[in-house]
């Protein structure tokens, strides 16, 4: 089976406590028992600052029983064959159709069968929480718990899966924009909010809510925010959290007396600033299309310019000559 990262090394053993040692390094401590078959471990693994995508295949039938993650949650999605998962009661069958999903306080009991391999996404605690706050606009009175199983065939799955997909491609590129700061912010902000919005949790009912609309004055403070910031990496939860309202009593908002987004709003400036930018260079003094676009926040160049010509009929590049 092809890797999902193969532009990645891949680490490769016949040993069990190699494997172990390996896997404990990116996960945590674990019993590993082989139950059926000969050890052939294959992984891949690559990260941003708050969440890490792997793939792990023991070529083998296993059984993994690992110490309490503690300080991370695992998605975990079989990209073939089977495995259980056995915690607080509970016990699940996960194939390609159903992922599971280890909370950091669980104790859980494992068993992949051969030819199953998985992808697994590793997100912060401490990060997930923070976004799950300040999607719902309030502090979390409960902790943050997702079910054991997460369905992969809801819309919502598939749209989270298409956000690892792309994850997954920026990560295994060789020159990639993930490497900037900016777009690695966004990628993990696509990613954790694509599984809160997903996966069941404890806040599954809240986040699902509309929460209410952002009066006019709220509104109109995020506009001046998002004019005043507008070349900074900002995220929805940010403007939400700087005027007091929820992420989705702000869009709500905008629809109503924007008729639009905040982060279509906040698109519009800076194709604006850029515009005027362009128009004010001067070429000969060394200036680029790509320092004034990255100047105001634009970090996917290609999908900049082609938006740009659709929007005022040439191309950066002809606006910077004129």
């Amino acid at each position: 089976m092809k890797t999902p990262l193969p532009h990645r090394d891949t680490f490769k053993t016949h040993d069990p406590d190699e494997a172990r040692a390996v896997v404990a390094h990116a996960f945590c401590g674990h019993n590993l028992r082989v139950v059926d078959g000969a050890l052939n471990m294959r992984t891949q693994s690559a990260a941003l600052p708050h969440l890490s995508l792997h793939f792990l295949d023991y070529g083998a039938e296993v059984q993994i029983n690992p110490e309490p993650l503690t300080s991370f949650y695992l998605l975990q999605i079989p990209l073939n064959g089977a495995a259980r998962a056995s915690a607080r009661g509970i016990e699940v069958v996960s194939d390609p159709s159903t992922a599971t999903l280890l909370d950091p306080e669980d104790r859980v009991a494992m068993q992949w069968s051969s030819g199953a391999p998985h992808l697994c996404l590793r997100v912060d605690r401490k990060t997930l929480e923070t976004k799950a706050a300040r999607l719902l606009g309030r502090t979390l009175r409960d902790p943050l718990k997702f079910d054991l199983g997460v369905p992969m065939t809801t819309p919502e799955a598939r749209s989270m899966r298409h956000y690892l997909d792309l994850l997954q491609t920026e990560l295994d590129a060789e020159r990639s924009l993930a490497s900037r700061s900016v777009m690695a912010g966004q990628l993990e902000d696509l990613v954790m909010t694509s599984l809160l919005l997903s996966a069941p949790n404890t806040y599954s009912s809240w986040l699902e809510e509309d929460g209410g609309t952002a009066t006019p004055r709220c509104v109109r403070k995020a506009v001046e925010l998002i004019e005043a910031h507008a070349h900074e990496p900002l995220v929805v939860e940010d403007i939400a959290e700087a005027v007091g309202v929820s992420v989705r009593a702000l869009q709500s908002g905008f629809r109503r007396h924007m008729g639009s987004s905040p982060m279509a709003y906040l698109r519009d400036v800076r194709f604006e600033l850029v515009h005027k930018d362009l128009i004010a260079a001067d070429p000969s003094e060394g200036v680029s299309v790509t320092q004034l676009a990255l100047a105001r926040g634009f970090t996917h160049l290609s999908r900049f310019a082609q938006a740009y010509r659709e929007r005022y009929g040439e191309s950066p590049s002809d606006t910077l000559r004129s």
